[in-house]
């Protein structure tokens, strides 16, 4: 008499909704998925000791292999204020009534190098230090952040020397000086949040790296950087929207606030109506727009 042999039901698979109840339950999540706003900026907080370290790290290694060494960080910016002083200060003449036009020259140069250098190195940190990104896990936003704090311990090592440029040049020390810390604040959160812009369009697309340098030497003959933009608008033959783009361009405004801040001879009425205000919003525009338009691709970063 034969026998059947009955063979047990296999169990089913579990469903997808069930595995992730089940993940959720043991707080368990998505390797490499972006995190909540809140819970990224924890992240980034947890990690400010890093930031700050990579940072100095950076600077320190910069021109190690150079003889002078860290005097670079010094002499760059006023080798470049050299050169413009010879092109625009005595070859095309923009010197002509503009008083203490050294201190003018080399502020200019000083806080605009702050803000292309940050926005240069934003536009690398993710695609020029992939092997980091794929090799740690960790918020991918400490990158940019931590090269624009390279960038501001720059700019006050190169302080240094544009306070004795101003001293030897007859520009008194006077109360207003503390107004260059607010507005490095600004100018700190306003590159920042260009830099991560720049930062998550140069992951995508590396060829922006080799495009920003001809966008940024435009930007900055825009600037003011060699010539007053107060001059240029006391013609009446320009348009009024150029004159307002001229007076809000942020890179001027930030250059502009620095010149009130050091110069004696640099007045309020040279500065654009409400510049605190426009210093204000375009750096809450960009700090807290880029930093959420970098944090939106956070998972993307490293793959592919």
């Amino acid at each position: 008499m034969s026998q059947v042999l009955h063979t047990p039901p296999s169990t089913p698979a579990p469903a997808e909704d069930d595995l992730a109840t089940l993940a959720a339950r043991h707080g368990l999540a998505v390797s490499g998925a972006r995190p909540s706003l809140p819970a990224y900026i924890r992240q980034l907080w947890a990690r400010r000791h890093f930031i700050t370290a990579f940072a100095t790290a950076k600077l320190t290694a910069q021109y190690s292999q150079a003889k002078l060494g860290q005097l670079w960080q010094v002499m760059n910016p006023l080798l470049n204020a050299a050169v413009y002083y010879f092109i625009f200060g005595m070859l095309l003449g923009t010197s002509h009534g503009v008083p203490d036009f050294v201190p003018f020259l080399v502020t200019g140069v000083f806080v605009w190098t702050f803000t292309q250098s940050s926005i240069m190195a934003g536009t690398r940190a993710i695609s020029g230090n992939i092997g980091l990104v794929r090799a740690l896990h960790f918020p991918r936003a400490a990158l940019p952040i931590s090269f624009c704090l390279q960038q501001l311990q720059q700019l006050l090592f190169s302080m240094i020397a544009l306070i004795v440029i101003l001293l030897c040049f007859g520009v008194p020390v006077s109360m207003s000086w503390l107004l260059v810390l607010p507005a490095l604040l600004l100018q700190f959160t306003f590159n920042t949040g260009v830099s991560m812009v720049m930062a998550r369009m140069g992951a995508e697309t590396p060829d922006i790296a080799q495009l920003m340098p001809f966008v940024l030497r435009t930007w900055m003959y825009v600037s003011g950087v060699m010539w007053s933009i107060d001059k240029v608008l006391s013609h009446d033959d320009l348009p009024h929207w150029a004159m307002t783009a001229l007076q809000c361009n942020p890179a001027a405004v930030y250059i502009d606030l620095m010149r009130f801040a050091l110069i004696d001879s640099f007045h309020a009425s040279q500065l654009p109506p409400h510049v605190w205000l426009v210093a204000t919003g375009w750096a809450l525009l960009a700090g807290v727009g880029g930093f959420i338009y970098f944090w939106k691709a956070e998972e993307t970063y490293g793959r592919g």
